[in-house]
């Protein structure tokens, strides 16, 4: 199959591009990058007004199969990847079973194959149930497909665990991906701890939970020479941690969610929106500040979705009791777009390498390049879309975003993984 990308304006750092120009497209890969191309037969794909960037992947998901399927399953979760603009994206191993064993790691690769629209790299656990007592086969979750260990939703709270863990990670060598939550902290906390928690009389979470955590998990990363890679940080401190340990040369990398940059603790009234509950919690405009200041200064590599589906009776309860987490596939990159690319806050050079270069580089995964001999994995994106978050148009089996009746402008219209269209015209292909 020829496939001819005509007149998009093409942007990939890597590759020093950034202009207008034609992309040929043959057998799913790259086979010119030029101006005034043609093919003598093939589709032709008019991209005027249009951006194509290396595809974008997203390090930090949730797509609940096997066992929780009636949330999100590998087909669902993969169309509202699609939708979104991702070419690929990496699941999270709380699962039922948990995916701590390689029979599970085999079972999203091979559902994957079969139903995926996009890529999907299994992320497998650190320790057996994600209990924190008893390392996992890392050497067979590897051989099976995992690319990175985490026990997501909990932080192993065991600092000599994390140190043996780090310690057979690095021989791999693996990226451990820490959920920084000291939970003797935490306590019944599901909300930041602040004004705001006593104003609505809910327990709050201090920001201080997450700090201790990562900076013991820093300390030990020093120590065992392991990759660290710290999910969703949410918290001034936190981010002031992380600096600190990269001026050391310390090898952690980290992540921050749409949801953490865009929204605060102040977000939260008497309307207990469910919505709005997610783990880590809505923090300070202060801290809010600090995660943007780091994402621009390099402190904060990657931006990742956190995307955590839930059954409407998991989030239509009392705010305590309810699910924690928001959607967040479908809206990630227009969020960006909107709010960050829109608003002069940073370019498209620093969107890919937020939202497709360091995510791969963070697990260890090839990188996605525009020129000749590539793998053709694009995402093109119509930067004048304009739309309203609304429950009726997600892909996605859930319905819990936390940006419901938000305008955004700009959206991925075309998605292609392996040189073929997962999305055309802003529809999944089927």
């Amino acid at each position: 199959m020829a496939l001819l990308l005509k007149g998009g304006r093409v942007i990939d750092p890597k590759s020093d591009l950034d202009g207008i120009f034609d992309i040929v497209i043959r057998d799913g890969v790259i086979q010119e990058v030029g101006s005034d191309l043609s093919i003598p037969k093939g589709e032709t794909c008019d991209c005027t007004g249009k951006v194509i960037l290396p595809g974008l992947f997203d390090m930090h998901t949730h797509l609940r199969e096997p066992g929780y399927e009636y949330k999100e399953d590998i087909e669902s979760g993969t169309r509202a990847a699609a939708k979104g603009g991702f070419t690929g994206i990496a699941c999270m191993p709380n699962t039922s079973p948990v995916a701590d064993d390689s029979s599970v790691i085999d079972f999203i690769k091979k559902k994957a194959a079969q139903s995926a629209h996009c890529r999907v790299y299994p992320i497998g656990a650190i320790t057996k149930k994600l209990e924190g007592e008893d390392l996992t086969e890392m050497g067979d979750l590897l051989s099976a497909g995992a690319v990175a260990f985490s026990d997501d939703g909990r932080g192993v709270q065991n600092a000599g665990m994390m140190r043996q863990a780090m310690d057979y990670a690095k021989m791999f060598p693996a990226t451990l991906i820490a959920h920084e939550e000291d939970e003797s902290l935490v306590g019944t906390g599901c909300v930041n701890e602040g004004p705001i928690s006593t104003k609505l009389g809910l327990p709050g979470q201090p920001g201080i939970s997450e700090t201790v955590a990562a900076q013991r998990d820093i300390e030990l990363c020093g120590l065992t020479a392991c990759r660290l890679h710290i999910a969703h940080v949410s918290s001034r401190h936190t981010v002031d941690a992380i600096r600190e340990a990269k001026k050391r040369g310390i090898a952690v990398t980290a992540e921050v969610t749409p949801h953490h940059l865009l929204l605060t603790e102040d977000s939260l009234d008497t309307s207990y929106d469910t919505n709005l509950k997610m783990n880590p919690p809505l923090r300070s405009e202060d801290d809010k500040t600090a995660l943007i200041e780091g994402l621009l200064d390099g402190t904060i590599d990657c931006i990742a979705s956190d995307h955590a589906p839930h059954a409407p009776h998991e989030k239509e309860r009392e705010f305590e009791r309810a699910a924690y987490g928001t959607t967040g596939l479908e809206t990630s990159l227009s969020l960006m777009l909107t709010h960050f690319v829109g608003q002069g806050i940073f370019g498209y050079d620093t969107l890919v390498e937020k939202m497709s270069d360091a995510p791969r580089r963070a697990l260890g995964i090839d990188t996605v390049t525009i020129e000749k001999g590539s793998c053709a994995d694009l995402t093109i994106i119509d930067p004048g879309h304009r739309f309203i978050v609304d429950t009726g148009m997600r892909e996605s089996k859930a319905r819990n975003s936390a940006f419901i009746g938000w305008e955004l402008t700009g959206r991925a219209c075309d998605v292609l993984v392996g040189g073929y269209f997962k999305m055309r015209d802003g529809e999944v292909v089927e």
